[in-house]
């Protein structure tokens, strides 16, 4: 099999580099996914992403124990089908923060500034509210489609922004606009009541191109190398059939922050010592390889609510739930066409003037407080209502890595993200959970609030740190394993180039060199689109930018 480009991984980024690069008809492009078609009904339907994690099409990934965390072992599922994590994350669209972007051009990654990202992003949107959000930021003819909860929000979402007002949070009129702070309710990519994931938005659409080829079930071992250049890969099917694929143009790595490096490294490219240690030969010596892991992490605070029926808990009773379903496939309407989150705020712990630093995600979903779940297993709570206010770190200073466990890519890497070991990530999280009781204890609750049921203790710094060791928990936002730069870390350039090797690229969450402050998928998205503009050679037009926008 040839194909002038292969890309491993239909994610987020891999579904659009499909649609992308296809859009030629006289290039070849083959696109590998590990996981099956995404079929699954949970997928589709917006409020069962609690049936997702754990299952056929999740990686079921677990960190390595947490030193700072009382050795606790945490839960990092990934998408492992079409769409990869778009399908079955909770659709929150947040870009992050223009410091963001401008940070990485900072660090000496050209064509990287907000400014010059903002023109993707835009691209790839078609915002259902645009006349209602600032002007030129929004796209109105992209394939992704973006809204607000248009068929159901409980009366809970508008107490918390005017909780958040009560203790100085503005209301923010775009947090993906021309200033992130302050609280509003959730961007999310639902379309028509269903979730709009990467595979719909762009590979479903491309799927009847005949110069596209999509195999599923298919996990890419290896990237094939001679003389310095990646010329195919080598993947197994069916009944462990390996086959090969050669690449005429460039093989391009979209497996995401945890499977990208495993697979540079599984190919003989990444740190010495790593490589030898799991007997791999070393095709190319690369020190960054899953090195500068990130994630975002959150505790909670969790209060039962006094009025029935004011929040999506009730839908999992067994009645409710058949209720609830027969009304979204008749209408979809009701509460099955909701992600779990309804409103977030951004604000700056540390400095009011700087840039945020922490955001709350707001779902009108109580957590128990036997802290033996996971906080996004929502049917595992018990069914009386309740809300719960996640306040998440942003800004990590702490780092991890990737590693093998093996030389084979049939066993899970080695993840250890290293959470919590240092002061600074510690001390926001215990103010930031401070800052969340304010918005909980806030008079616009009255109306709901039963009793504030997490954490016990909301008085002492030890209190509140026994919680957040217990309860803490990833917001499933890995990223930084193949970093973009210019130091001795770097795995790509600006570009997206692998160092030192031609003819491979990485286009995924792990090439931020810091992540970004928010939810982490819009951001692979514009990744996916600014990478297929990269690797084509093309920049996008001003033209095409100034109509999608609306300028």
């Amino acid at each position: 099999m040839n194909y002038d480009f292969i890309i491993v991984g239909a994610g987020s980024a891999g579904c659009v580099l499909a649609n992308r690069l296809s859009t030629d008809p006289t290039v070849s492009v083959l696109l590998l996914e590990a996981g099956g078609p995404d079929t699954k009904l949970e997928i589709h339907i917006p409020a069962a992403y609690s049936k997702l994690n754990g299952t056929a099409v999740d990686w079921g990934f677990w960190t390595e124990p947490q030193e700072a965390l009382n050795g606790r072992r945490m839960y990092l599922p990934r998408g492992k089908t079409l769409g990869g994590s778009s399908s079955t994350n909770a659709m929150a669209y947040v870009r992050g923060n223009r410091e963001d972007y401008d940070d990485w051009a900072r660090l000496g990654n050209t064509g990287w500034r907000f400014e010059d990202v903002l023109p993707y992003f835009i691209r790839s949107e078609h915002n259902e509210q645009a006349d209602q959000l600032d002007a030129g930021y929004h796209g109105t003819g992209g394939p992704l489609n973006v809204t607000y909860a248009q068929q159901f929000l409980t009366p809970l979402a508008p107490a918390f922004l005017a909780a958040c007002g009560e203790v100085g949070i503005p209301r923010s009129r775009d947090y993906n606009g021309a200033s992130q702070e302050g609280a509003g309710l959730f961007q999310f990519t639902i379309k028509d009541g269903k979730r709009h994931s990467a595979a719909t938005a762009f590979l479903k659409p491309a799927l009847t191109r005949p110069n596209l080829t999509v195999i599923t079930h298919a996990l890419t071992k290896r990237v094939l190398l001679k003389n310095g250049r990646a010329f195919g890969v080598e993947f197994v099917t069916g009944k462990n059939t390996t086959q090969t694929a050669t690449a005429t143009r460039e093989v391009i790595l979209s497996a995401g922050s945890f499977q990208s490096p495993q697979l540079l490294m599984l190919s003989g490219i990444g740190p010495k010592d790593e490589l030898t240690r799991q007997g791999i030969e070393v095709k190319h010596e690369l020190a960054g390889v899953g090195q500068n892991l990130q994630d975002h992490l959150f505790t909670g605070v969790s209060a039962l609510c006094s009025q029935r029926g004011t929040t999506t808990n009730y839908h999992l009773a067994p009645l409710q739930q058949v209720m609830g379903l027969a009304k979204y496939f008749t209408s979809k309407k009701g509460p099955f066409t909701s992600s779990p989150l309804e409103a977030n705020a951004f604000l700056n712990l540390l400095d009011p003037t700087g840039r945020v630093d922490l955001q709350f995600h707001f779902a009108p979903v109580h957590m128990g407080d036997d802290y033996q779940t996971d906080l996004y297993d929502l049917a595992t709570y018990p069914h009386t209502d309740g809300y719960t206010l996640l306040p998440t770190l942003l800004r990590p200073e702490s780092r991890g890595y990737v590693g093998l466990r093996s030389g084979s890519v049939a066993d899970a890497p080695v993840i250890q993200p290293n959470f919590l070991t240092t002061d600074k990530d510690r001390q926001t999280l215990i103010q930031g959970l401070r800052r969340a009781i304010d918005v909980m204890e806030a008079d616009a609750f009255g109306p709901y609030r039963k009793r504030i049921q997490t954490p016990a203790d909301r008085l002492s710094d030890d209190g509140l740190w026994s919680h957040i060791l217990k309860q803490l928990e990833t917001v499933y936002h890995p990223a930084g394993t193949c970093k973009m730069g210019t130091d001795e870390l770097a795995v790509v350039d600006s570009d997206l180039r692998v160092q030192g090797v031609e003819g491979l690229r990485v286009v995924d969450a792990s090439i931020m060199p810091t992540v970004v402050s928010g939810n982490t998928n819009a951001a692979c998205i514009m990744i996916g689109e600014k990478g297929a503009d990269l690797i084509l050679g093309k920049k996008i037009s001003r033209v095409e930018n100034s109509v999608r926008s609306g300028v």
